[in-house]
């Protein structure tokens, strides 16, 4: 029998989280994943500390924030590998009236540090913005795929990841452990997303579908290095091939594209930009919201070696790091999870 102290199922942001936080913490631990992409591979990538829709600053930001930067500035270290890049959102202002909200915004304590109090003015061509843009600071690009698969290659070379399925069906729960197969843990921690669906433990009311779809442009004449933000984003990734979405679905769990979807991410792009581009290509993943969008963390009484990581919907890139310290406060600590983020808030 091999003894550790966690089995991880699931390795998006989450899961990856909470493996630093072990490896920091000197606990022994197994990653099982099959290695589908999930929703962190399928998204795009943005890190964002604001809610640009309404101009505020997202949940908890200020705390999430320093936090996240500083973890993923390690993590790039630790892999000799470019995770994390500070790019500008730039949001397009649709009317003077935008514009004064922008300013209102600016001037508040909370987002001083986030949004830039000057205007900036369209010089591009090709993007139709006449009322310029605002500028977010502290975004970034996150960069999924060289993560994913390097922190992959890590795993498997420290031979504790297994590239499998998990089959639910094998746990066999003791007072104080669990056995998964030949393993033997403390806890298992489910970081698996969307996925956490098929999970047989896991009360199916506390989650909700929420798929998004992005298609893939090459556009010469773009010229972008930003991020843009007006009805959709525009996501650049190198080559003059920008990502472009997304879209939301609720309570849809498919991960297939759809011709639906991009039609309305194409009536959309077409409103502000106004060069030539090619559709390349089309992606789709499911985020896993709530009802509350607040995290869900945590055991359920019934199985309190069972626990789940989940819950962050389109936010997880900037809460993942700090909630993975908070999880494991929980569990190795006895501290006690904010009621907001306590999966038990789900069952009550």
């Amino acid at each position: 029998m091999i003894e550790k102290d966690y089995i991880i199922v699931g390795l998006g942001i989450a899961g990856i989280s909470f493996c630093e936080q072990l490896h920091v913490h000197g606990k022994s631990f197994v990653v099982i994943d099959n290695g589908l992409e999930g929703s962190t591979a399928k998204s795009g990538g943005v890190f964002n500390p604001t809610v640009l829709k309404r101009f505020t600053v997202a949940w908890n930001a200020s705390v999430f924030f320093p936090y996240a930067v500083k973890f993923y500035a390690e993590l790039s270290e630790k892999l000799n590998l470019e995770i994390f890049t500070e790019t500008p959102i730039l949001r397009i202002f649709k009317s003077v009236e935008e514009q004064n909200n922008w300013s209102v915004a600016s001037d508040k304590r909370e987002l001083q540090k986030f949004l830039c109090t000057e205007f900036l003015k369209n010089t591009n061509t090709s993007v139709d913005a006449p009322f310029g843009f605002g500028k977010v600071l502290g975004s970034a690009q996150i960069h999924t795929a060289n993560l994913l698969s390097e922190y992959r290659n890590y795993l498997e070379h420290k031979d504790i990841l297994l590239s499998e399925n998990f089959h639910y069906d094998t746990i066999q729960q003791k007072e104080n452990s669990v056995v998964y197969k030949n393993i033997s843990a403390k806890k298992i921690i489910f970081a698996e997303g969307a996925k956490v669906i098929d999970n047989p433990f896991f009360p199916k009311q506390a989650i909700i579908a929420n798929k998004g779809e992005y298609i893939i442009i090459k556009a010469p004449d773009l010229h972008l290095e930003e991020l843009l933000k007006g009805p959709v984003y525009i996501i650049p990734i190198g080559n003059h091939q920008y990502k472009v979405g997304a879209t939301y679905s609720r309570d849809d769990y498919g991960t297939n594209p759809t011709e639906t979807a991009k039609e309305e991410i194409l009536s959309k792009l077409n409103t502000f930009i106004n060069c030539p581009f090619e559709i390349i290509g089309q992606t789709a993943g499911v985020r896993p919201t709530t009802k509350d969008h607040r995290p869900l963390l945590g055991s359920l009484a019934e199985n309190p070696n069972l626990v789940f990581f989940n819950g962050l919907g389109s936010r997880g890139f900037l809460m993942a790091p700090l909630l993975s310290e908070i999880l494991l406060n929980f569990l190795e600590d006895k501290e006690s999870l904010p009621q907001e983020m306590d999966i038990q808030r789900m069952v009550m």
